[in-house]
């Protein structure tokens, strides 16, 4: 458990992976997307500090024992979600399956939550993945991708009819937590594919299920937090907010952060490392060290509280995910509830922002 001065802070990393970018793994006549897709990836990678750089052979797999010196030994992180990214098109295993994410189940079960996903363009066929996937591993939560290509098709809408008709399975299947990619485009994926418009729907439409935005909808922060606080459903997955912009691009950092402690507020924001996009540990550190800057520029946004980067960083994930948490860790927080209307928030918005 992280600790600084004299604070303990119980980690939760809610978006993390455990990918084959091997180039084994690049499907033959796609090898240029399954190439240019994780190009990209190591392009965000050089947004980090350069001393956490990593040769560009070991980015492409990590093993397991990467992955527990990255995340539990060295990282800080108590929990970790892993959020599943399947890209068939282009790798012949897949990216980043929930099957290959159970591998590490047996080894470090009780720090772990294995996600799923689904497709709706995979029609019956996806639908008793779905099913079959909620069985063998106890879904708490599903990771779409709006954008991801298939059969032609490059990207659906949340408020597609087959959508609904996943997303309400989904919820009698007892999976309250869909993380949507909602940021920036990777190529070869489209940009419009991933405007947040059609959480705005869906939330609205399954007040039961919880919405994380992956990524917070960047470049569209303002569209986002627009919809997140009208929504009490709706939340902000800092997953490259912290990661691609606390290091490389400070300011914008602080206005992304500032945005979002505003309008959508501490309770409904959770910490992403994004692994191994990034470890966590510079992120964990960095976050809990970081301030508001002291600059005309920034006096309408909140200042963060230690127990605002404790909810951030592990508290409020744990709530939506039930994870036990320390008895000295504890603290309230209204994750996973939906009894504030937009009135309420934005009062408590105005109120937190006033100089």
């Amino acid at each position: 458990m992280y600790e600084k001065d004299g604070e303990k802070y119980f980690i939760v990393d809610s978006h993390c992976h455990f990918w084959d970018a091997s180039r084994e793994n690049w499907k033959p006549g796609a090898e240029q997307y399954a190439k240019g897709w994780i190009d990209c990836f190591y392009g965000y990678h050089q947004l980090g500090p350069p001393e956490t750089h990593w040769d560009y052979e070991h980015y492409l797999k990590v093993t397991p024992e990467d992955f527990e010196r990255d995340m539990f030994i060295e990282g800080h992180v108590d929990y970790a979600i892993f959020q599943s990214t399947y890209l068939k098109e282009w790798y012949t295993n897949g990216f980043n399956t929930a099957e290959r994410n159970a591998e590490l189940l047996d080894r470090f079960g009780d720090r772990l939550i294995v996600n799923g996903r689904f497709d709706p363009r995979d029609g019956d066929a996806g639908m008793k993945e779905l099913e079959a996937d909620a069985e063998k591993y106890g879904l708490k939560g599903v990771k779409l991708y709006t954008a991801e290509w298939n059969q032609g098709s490059r990207g659906y809408k949340l408020t597609d009819p087959e959508a609904y008709r996943f997303l309400a399975r989904a919820q009698e299947l007892g999976i309250k937590n869909i993380h949507v990619h909602k940021g920036p485009t990777i190529w070869p994926l489209d940009k419009d594919a991933f405007d947040v418009a059609d959480v705005d729907h869906a939330a609205t439409d399954f007040p039961e299920l919880n919405f994380v935005v992956e990524h917070v909808g960047l470049p569209r922060i303002e569209d986002f937090c627009f919809m997140a606080v009208q929504e009490p459903n709706v939340y902000a997955g800092l997953s490259v907010v912290i990661g691609g912009l606390m290091h490389a691009r400070p300011k914008f950092f602080a206005k992304v952060m500032g945005e979002l402690l505003f309008w959508v507020g501490e309770d409904k924001m959770t910490f992403g490392g994004d692994y191994n996009i990034w470890v966590p540990k510079w992120q964990v550190e960095g976050f809990v060290d970081w301030q508001m800057p002291d600059d005309d520029a920034f006096t309408d946004y909140p200042k963060l509280t230690t127990a605002t980067k404790k909810k951030i960083l592990g508290l409020n994930a744990a709530k939506l995910y039930d994870i036990p948490v320390p008895p000295e860790c504890q603290l309230e927080t209204s994750a996973g509830t939906q009894d504030k209307p937009a009135e309420q928030l934005l009062t408590e918005a105005a109120a937190a922002g006033t100089p």
